[in-house]
């Protein structure tokens, strides 16, 4: 079977379509019944705002070349105007299943569990109507902006994302002819509004819902005819240069001189919407029908992270877990000494995210430190680690920090601080042109008795000490030579464009890490033709890499037995004869978002296993700075293993990839139920245990730190 062959495009799946079947794994997890109720509320909220962002980046891309008239297929053979068409109809069905869940499932069990949402203002009762129209008098009338539109005023400018109410108004004691009002809903006021109650119940009604109620407030010199919500999804990629749009950039910009800024993509309305008013918005706003979603709910259901949040209910809601603390690195420790011991793995956010703040923390005061270079992709908004940057900076140290403006959405965020950064004494760089500086590093440089020596950090995940707790991502800290030398030739890099000769354990896209990959598998197909035994472990974000896919399929072909943990999209196919029989997919969602990227390579009993910031995504691969790490310590290497093992073990949160596409849930009868998150939280709190008990500190280092079950 030539090479040609493991590139057809019926072999893989669309990259959206991919998206379409997590979003409904999310989703899933809020049909679940086993799953605390608030929880459940918590993932129908996710989807929706994972949706909503689908639809402004990668809806937003494929209207874009549709627009530009480019008609080149993607990997699975599919045009734009053709994954727009399958797009449509399989959001549309994801969307109703989001409401027959909300009005069908949770509602009622809502009522049953004491919260009542009144679902239209009709339904308050004389004393609640009061308090609600009060209530508006008060606190929103004075923030809200009626608007009208006549032959004088133009229709407004609707903002995206933004909830508004729609009215059809007519002049009081007259027959003329209707027309056409708008409110937005003020996002600066709670959406949610508490009612006055009796003790144990508690009901809540929306904001558009007292609003509506008050309309004639607004337009007093008026009739309300009717009066309905809606909403709009703007095309939000204002650079079309990401993902797999690089390439067209040019061809784009030549063709889409008369782009309208934000074309809108989606329009949501209540099913009940009168017909008229409908009409007029959809004119307005150039909507096709395919376009429209009409919705019998609330719009936006990313209110339900606010509603999650009510007190009263944590009998509904899981337990929050606290990170544990890392065996190696007790409380008040002396970070370097403890790293000088042996490199550190870290486990979040099963382990506490605290000794990544602590090593900068202590670097900034540190009288032996003369340097501190670190990258910065997505941080928190009242970042430690920005504050101890700048504390370095102030106490004299070298301190150079690679800024990433492009993180998206979180640009404006990004240079607030930069700036901060800047005025505290720090050299701030602002990534390489053209690439995504994605890659997570920090490289302290410290005077010691023998000389200088490096610390450094890598890890999977960002530098917010906000998603730690959310997130599951690997960090090591170390003070090998061979580390310490590549972390400097990146900074370097970074900031002068030099690129070392050779590198020593470091792997850099958009370099070589692609290569490395591709080498690492057809190393393992190798051994496999052999007839030695050869094992590939990959666990990662997304797969969408076509020339990591067929490599894949041609080591499969040969024998390579392959388990790969995709939470998200994944463009590979099973099952397929010849194939991908050797291929085994599932993805894990679960309380934490999984975020981690491990990857293990075995051939007969040795085995390699690396950890980095990168997915297999052309984006990431070929687009961004991003870095993979061995870990070479045998006893973290089979921390490691022992992480990817118990994923693969998982009976509750994963579900496999199919043959025909699907994802299903794994059949428990007769399997033990095995939960690989809980279980981490149980033996990260074992561990912390186990320190926490002895004596004296010596005996640290006689802890078992592997579990054997592996």
């Amino acid at each position: 079977m030539g090479h040609k062959e493991f590139t057809n495009p019926k072999y893989y799946t669309n990259r959206e379509l991919s998206w379409v079947l997590f979003n409904q794994r999310v989703l899933n997890e809020a049909r679940d019944k086993n799953i605390p109720l608030f929880e459940r509320l918590k993932f129908l909220s996710i989807t929706a705002s994972n949706l909503d962002e689908f639809f402004m980046i990668r809806v937003a891309s494929l209207k874009d070349m549709e627009n530009a008239g480019y008609t080149k297929p993607d990997i699975a053979g599919m045009t734009p105007t053709e994954q727009l068409k399958a797009l449509h109809e399989v959001i549309h069905k994801l969307v109703d299943m989001q409401y027959s869940t909300y009005n069908r499932s949770l509602l009622p069990l809502l009522e049953k569990n004491g919260l009542h949402i009144i679902r239209k203002h009709e339904e308050l009762t004389e004393e609640e109507a009061s308090y609600v129209d009060s209530y508006f008098e008060d606190n929103v009338y004075p923030v809200l902006t009626p608007m009208a539109v006549d032959s004088s005023r133009p229709f407004p400018l609707i903002r995206n994302k933004s909830l508004n109410i729609g009215a059809m108004v007519r002049k009081k004691n007259t027959e003329e002819e209707l027309e056409f009002a708008t409110v937005q809903v003020p996002s600066v006021l709670s959406r949610i509004v508490q009612l006055p109650s009796d003790g144990k119940r508690k009901k809540i009604i929306l904001l558009e819902e007292i609003i509506e109620r008050n309309m004639d407030k607004l337009f007093l010199n008026y009739d309300i005819v009717c009066a309905h919500p809606f909403r709009i999804m703007r095309n939000a990629d204002l650079t079309i240069d990401e993902d797999e749009a690089a390439d067209l950039l040019k061809e784009i910009e030549k063709q889409l001189k008369r782009r309208q800024w934000g074309e809108v993509i989606r329009l949501e309305v209540e099913d009940s919407m009168d017909k008229r008013l409908l009409k007029i918005i959809k004119k307005e706003l150039h909507i096709e029908g395919k376009n429209l979603y009409e919705i019998d709910g609330p719009l936006d259901l990313t209110v339900l992270m606010k509603m999650y949040g009510l007190d009263g209910f944590n009998h509904l809601k899981t337990p929050k877990f606290e990170p544990k603390q890392v065996p190696e690195l007790p409380v008040g420790c002396n970070i370097f000494e403890e790293i000088r011991k042996g490199d550190i793995l870290l486990h979040h956010p099963y382990q506490t995210f605290t000794p990544v703040v602590d090593f900068i923390r202590q670097a900034a005061k540190d009288p032996e430190v003369l340097a501190i270079k670190q990258t910065l992709y997505r941080v928190s908004g009242n970042s430690p680690i920005i504050a101890a940057l700048a504390q370095a900076a102030e106490n004299g140290k070298q301190v150079t920090v690679l800024v990433e403006l492009k993180a998206r959405f979180d640009e404006e965020n990004n240079i607030v601080w930069a700036r901060m950064l800047e005025k505290a004494g720090c050299h701030v760089i602002y990534g390489l042109v053209g690439l995504k500086t994605h890659s997570k590093i920090t490289l302290v440089v410290r005077r010691e008795e023998d000389g200088i020596r490096r610390y450094v950090h890598l890890g999977t995940g960002n530098y917010n000490d906000a998603t730690a707790k959310l997130y599951t991502d690997i960090g090591m800290l170390t003070c090998a030579e061979t580390i310490g030398e590549d972390a400097t030739a990146v900074f370097n890099m970074l900031s002068g464009y030099s690129e070392p000769l050779f590198w020593n354990k470091l792997s850099l896209a958009p370099l070589w890490l692609k290569d490395k990959f591709l080498h690492l598998i057809e190393r393992e197909k190798k051994y496999a033709m052999e007839g030695r035994s050869a094992h590939i472990i990959a666990k990662m974000n997304s797969l969408c890499d076509k020339d990591i896919i067929a490599a894949l399929y041609e080591a499969s072909a040969a024998g390579v037995k392959i388990d790969l943990i995709v939470r998200g999209i994944c463009c590979l196919k099973v099952g397929i004869p010849g194939i991908s029989e050797n291929i085994t997919v599932r993805s894990i969602v679960g309380n934490f978002l999984e975020h981690s990227r491990i990857f293990y390579f075995k051939n007969d009993e040795h085995y390699e296993i690396y950890c980095g910031s990168a997915d297999w995504m052309p984006r990431n691969l070929e687009r961004r700075v991003e870095i993979l790490f061995p870990v070479d310590r045998p006893e973290l290497k089979e921390e490691l293993l022992h992480i990817l093992k118990n994923q693969l073990k998982d009976t509750v949160k994963a579900s496999v990839l199919q043959p025909d596409g699907i994802y299903e849930k794994i059949d428990k009868r007769g399997k033990q139920v095995y939960n690989s998150q809980e279980a981490f939280c149980k033996e990260a709190q074992d561990k912390a245990k186990r320190v926490a008990e002895p004596t004296t500190v010596e005996s640290r280092t006689f802890i078992p730190k592997v579990h054997q079950d592996v």
